[in-house]
């Protein structure tokens, strides 16, 4: 009898815990990845992955926790005592993890106000590039050179995100004195309405801003449009072509600087 009880309560009773511990965290998953899919449908993918996971965590080292007490207490081990010892290393852990504390509590922060997301390009401490991981503790940011600076979320204090908005781009077209400036416009106007069919990046139409400054060299006319975030370089570099190809074909010179070099007889 004695040694049926003793294996009951040493092998049989841990095993119980250790089922129901594994069993009641699975449904409670379940449970918290249902509510947040029903009860927070205007929540983006993200924030919702992003909360119910960590809210899973919490769930399973209390679980974890539960279950680990109920053995030792199976096993004879006086968990009031380890209990009531708990909050004190509490306090030792929590000083000790603080910046990590930090970190997650920043990550946290960043997701819900939707400072930035995995393919974003922002500006933090004046490095420039895309956002390749957000997670509670790092954001890692990649530069267009192939850099990867890797930042804890606790320093981020500013960040420039370029691609919550629009971007402008624009492009200047400088063309001699010389040139007929209705003539100039006529054809810059019909090179607009060819690009606006053909670029599929812009959000409003390129159009002719018309004469932006005389320089020393030429006239200078400045076309702009809308584009989505980040892709303005796109369509800078398409207009520049365009601009080229029409306004040699129809004639009109671009201008360049002069320089006068005068000689002494």
């Amino acid at each position: 009898m004695e040694w049926n009880a003793l294996l009951q309560r040493e092998v049989v009773a841990p095993i119980i815990i250790t089922i129901s511990g594994i069993l009641v965290y699975m449904i409670s998953s379940k449970v918290i990845r249902r509510i947040f899919q029903l009860r927070i449908g205007k929540m983006d993918d993200r924030k919702r992955k992003t909360l119910s996971t960590l809210i899973s965590n919490i769930f399973k080292y209390f679980i974890l926790l539960i279950c680990v007490l109920m053995i030792l207490g199976e096993f004879g081990v006086d968990t009031k005592t380890i209990i009531a010892s708990l909050g004190a290393i509490g306090v030792v852990i929590g000083l000790a993890l603080q910046d990590l504390l930090k970190d997650l509590i920043a990550g946290i922060t960043i997701v819900f106000e939707d400072q930035y997301r995995v393919g974003d390009t922002v500006t933090i401490d004046d490095f420039k590039g895309e956002v390749i991981y957000l997670g509670m503790k790092t954001t890692k940011v990649k530069a267009y050179t192939g850099e990867i600076k890797m930042i804890s979320n606790r320093l981020i204090t500013s960040v420039i995100n370029h691609s919550l908005e629009a971007s402008l781009a624009m492009v200047d077209i400088v063309v001699n004195y010389g040139e007929d400036v209705d003539k100039v416009e006529t054809v810059l106007h019909e090179l607009c309405d060819n690009l606006n069919k053909e670029l599929k990046l812009i959000k409003e139409d390129v159009s002719v801003w018309g004469i932006e400054d005389l320089g020393d060299s030429g006239i200078k006319f400045r076309l702009a449009a809308t584009t989505k975030p980040m892709r303005h370089f796109e369509v800078q570099r398409k207009i520049r072509r365009e601009a080229l190809i029409t306004l040699e074909k129809a004639g009109i010179s671009f201008a360049y600087p002069h320089m006068v070099v005068e000689h002494e007889s």
